[in-house]
């Protein structure tokens, strides 16, 4: 099962993964920078795993993020 690997603390908060899986991402009405939903949390980074009905979107939303913190493991 693939899964997602967020580095929440480098986020920008562009939106650019919102708009690639908002059934997967948010944008936290506190610090602007984005949610991953469904995650959980280990140390510095937040790690969820995925359908592979959701892959190519969240691949597209990796290839999208200008600081290059979310990073897809197959």
């Amino acid at each position: 099962m693939p899964k997602i690997i967020h580095y929440r603390n480098k986020c920008i908060g562009c939106n650019s993964c919102v708009e690639q899986d908002p059934a997967r991402w948010k944008i936290n009405d506190e610090d602007g920078k984005s949610d991953l939903i469904g995650s959980i949390q280990k140390k510095n980074t937040w790690i969820a795993k995925i359908d592979y009905e959701e892959l190519d979107r969240n691949k597209q939303a990796a290839k999208d993020c200008p600081v290059s913190i979310i990073k897809i493991i197959e």
